[in-house]
């Protein structure tokens, strides 16, 4: 084997540190070896003993998109796993992210106030809002974006392990990253060994489809919240059914709209997504559906004050904003293009008809955002090849992590992939986490799974199943 890193010029972090920079050249269009050059930033922490060594574990961060550039990072969040002992741990911004070679967008300004629940009225603008995004990425990437795609990024990674002069690689890939893993292998079976694909996108869907499918999860994470806080009715006071539950929230819900306006229920709409999914959050939800219930009622009782305690109640369990800030001029934009490698509707009437459909069933955590039209109903390009048809052959069995309620990457993903992969399915049950592995904190039975597989080559039963990190809060039944 070629001795490791010899085309790699590597550089510390920072005096007395492990973690190394490099940066690599690979072709914007592999198609066209000798064509423009884009740069690929890349990290190593080398393995922590030496002599156990058994290779080089790539990770790949979700997006796609990169998780804002977090790439090269990745050695840095598996340090402290046994992962560390045997293996260096590689990272890189995929093209487009981070501290590679951007792209971005133009950012273009909305004309239609963000509402969980918009009317049909609004639907035209949101549709024209979204053309100027897909304008705006023309302008900024236009002869860039064909080539930011699943299957280039795969094929950088390929050129990272020729880079490193490993004879395989072992990968780690959350999130879009898994669906990264799964091309690969599909496209470089021969050069894989150890895989785990940790919280799945479904091989079968569309963009479109994993888009949608995200507002269904997040309802079947407050439906699940629902029916545990019904059977403690003693303690929350909202029904005793799970029905009953979410008629509360709705009430709520319609009672900040009369209050307050549009933007109170689009907050509360995104918190009770949030901390639905979170199991160590729903106490916390219950009694804030209860206190906002209270409050509300107080206000149209004429009760002084009530409506700034709702305002504070609200803004105490926010998180985040939406959109771009009104002082960006430019952003990145690799989702804009990776999506855009499946085929996305062009009769606007398909969306507006999915937007009803999560405005009436799947309006928490902003699901009817997940429906609305995306740049891909106005594609300025086509990409110069069709998605990659996954298949395991030449490559071992690997495993498949997938919470039972990630809100992000549908559990059908999870078991879908590792159906038409043949590899073993860990599921942690109960559980809203998304990249669960470390990544969503210490979980010991999934880790010990995770570990022995990829240190020791052990892989678990063909299916197992463990509880999630998370767990919700020790509210007694009702008797």
């Amino acid at each position: 084997m070629p001795k490791t890193g010899e085309r790699l010029t590597w550089t510390a972090a920072g005096p007395g540190e492990r973690l190394e920079y490099a940066t690599l050249e690979v072709p914007l269009d592999h198609a066209d070896p000798d064509g423009e050059r884009i740069s690929l930033a890349v990290s190593r922490l080398r393995a922590g003993n030496p002599a156990r060594r058994r290779g080089v574990l790539i990770g790949v961060t979700g997006g796609p998109g990169g998780d804002g550039g977090l790439g090269t990072g990745m050695p840095s969040r598996l340090a402290g796993t046994p992962l560390a002992e045997v293996y260096d741990l590689i990272g890189f911004d995929p093209r487009g992210t981070g501290a590679s070679t951007p792209l971005r967008i133009e950012v273009t300004p909305t004309t239609v106030p963000f509402d969980s629940r918009p009317p049909d009225s609004v639907f035209e603008a949101m549709a024209a809002d979204m053309r100027e995004r897909e304008l705006g990425c023309l302008r900024a990437g236009g002869g860039v974006r064909p080539h930011i795609n699943t299957r280039n990024t795969a094929r950088d990674l390929e050129s990272i392990r020729v880079a490193l002069g490993e004879e395989k690689l072992n990968f780690l890939g959350y999130a879009y990253g898994s669906y990264v893993g799964a091309v690969y292998g599909t496209m470089f079976p021969e050069r894989l060994d150890r895989s785990v694909l940790d919280s799945c996108v479904h091989p079968r869907w569309t963009w479109r489809e994993q888009f949608v499918a995200q507002a269904r999860a997040v309802r079947e994470n407050v439906d699940r919240w629902a029916e545990w806080t019904a059977r403690r009715d003693n303690h929350f006071a909202l029904g005793t059914t799970a029905a009953l539950t979410v008629a509360a929230v709705e009430g709520v819900a319609a009672a900040l709209e009369s209050r307050l306006g549009t933007a109170a229920r689009t907050s509360f709409d995104g918190i009770v997504g949030g901390l639905a999914t979170d199991r160590s959050a729903w106490e916390r939800l219950g009694l804030l559906v209860g206190a906002l219930r209270a409050t509300t009622a107080e206000g149209s009782e004429g009760s002084e004050g009530s409506d700034e305690r709702t305002a504070a109640l609200l803004a105490e369990h926010t998180t985040g904003g939406w959109g771009a800030r009104a002082s960006e001029q430019w952003r990145q934009s690799v989702l804009e293009a990776v999506t855009l490698e499946t085929e996305w509707p062009t009769d606007l009437e398909t969306y507006y008809a999915d937007m009803r459909t999560c405005r009436e069933r799947y309006p928490y955590g902003h699901g009817v955002l997940r429906a609305a039209p995306w740049v891909g109903a106005f594609r300025t390009f086509q990409s110069p090849e069709p998605p990659t048809v996954l298949a395991r052959d030449g490559y071992p069995t690997g495993l498949v992590v997938q919470a039972d309620g990630d809100p992000m990457d549908h559990r059908e993903g999870g078991e879908a992939l590792a159906e038409l992969l043949g590899h073993h399915l860990i599921m942690v049950e109960d559980s809203g986490d998304h990249e669960v592995y470390v990544l969503s904190g210490s979980n010991p039975r999934l880790e010990a799974y995770v570990e022995r597989y990829l240190v020791d080559g052990v892989l678990p039963p063909p299916r197992v199943s463990v509880p999630g990190a998370r767990q919700a809060p020790p509210v007694a039944e009702d008797a």
